[in-house]
């Protein structure tokens, strides 16, 4: 009965939020450009994806607590959307049953380093075992390899991209942040992603964000009414033959 109740206040909400946007939308994106976190280096992770079939990529980090999971799983099966789940190694170790339960659940997991320190600040040795031990810890539960990096903080430097590059790992970013973890309402995250997602983008989420669950049917309902496509980060990314710009977007090299 929780989920119905949410359900029907999301499409209430959904219709607001499109009314506000039809006359706002362009304005916002160009008043404002996601923060890129880089500082004149030239490795850069990907921030979104050069892409003309409006298919976007939904991303969850998993670090603390998982009290608002199983809604967000809820959600995503009734909605039938697959989503990148980036998990830190000691959030895999505490809670593997909802490790599990996301990957059985078809969606994607990626490693969001293994204990969640500003990685630009270690050692090469240090980085290959942060990604090592927490790649090992994700497929030890799920079975399946992990191709994916979020760097924590956002924070990263050449050594970090193109260790994580030479050992296989796509380094990933966002050019949609929700900022839900400042606890904003559900209605506030909601527009702040549907006024920034664009053909290509990777929206940043958190698993345990206090109104994420409540805020993502109402963002699923009203991009999928605006013509988006959702699949994971991995599914969005190309994996050869591309370039990245200054702004960290992937782009196939027969177009750059």
């Amino acid at each position: 009965m929780r989920f119905i109740t949410i359900r029907l206040k999301s499409v209430a909400l959904a219709g607001a939020i499109v009314c506000a946007l039809g006359a706002g939308m362009a304005a916002a994106n160009a008043a404002e450009a996601e923060s890129v976190y880089w500082s004149g280096a030239r490795s850069l992770p990907i921030y979104s994806v050069e892409r003309d079939d409006n298919r976007v990529a939904l991303s969850f980090d998993c670090a603390w607590g998982v009290e608002h999971t199983d809604s967000l799983l809820s959600t995503l099966e009734a909605e039938n959307v697959r989503v990148t789940f980036f998990t830190v190694q000691f959030w895999a170790e505490k809670y593997p049953e909802y490790l599990k339960k996301i990957a059985d659940a078809g969606h994607e997991i990626g490693t969001h380093s293994a204990t969640h320190s500003y990685m630009s600040r270690l050692s090469e040795t240090e980085i290959k075992k942060e990604l090592e031990t927490s790649c090992a810890a994700i497929e030890k539960v799920t079975g399946k390899d992990v191709e994916l990096f979020r760097p924590p903080y956002g924070d990263y430097d050449d050594l970090l991209i193109d260790t994580s590059n030479a050992m296989g790992l796509y380094p990933i970013q966002w050019d949609v942040d929700s900022l839900d973890w400042k606890d904003l309402s559900a209605s506030d995250i909601a527009a702040r992603i549907v006024s920034r997602v664009k053909s290509g983008s990777i929206v940043l989420m958190h698993n345990n964000g206090l109104h994420t669950a409540e805020a993502l049917p109402i963002v699923i309902d009203t991009l999928k009414a605006n013509g988006f496509e959702f699949v994971p980060v991995g599914e969005l990314i190309y994996r050869e033959n591309y370039t990245i710009d200054a702004s960290g977007r992937q782009i196939p090299k027969n177009s750059a």
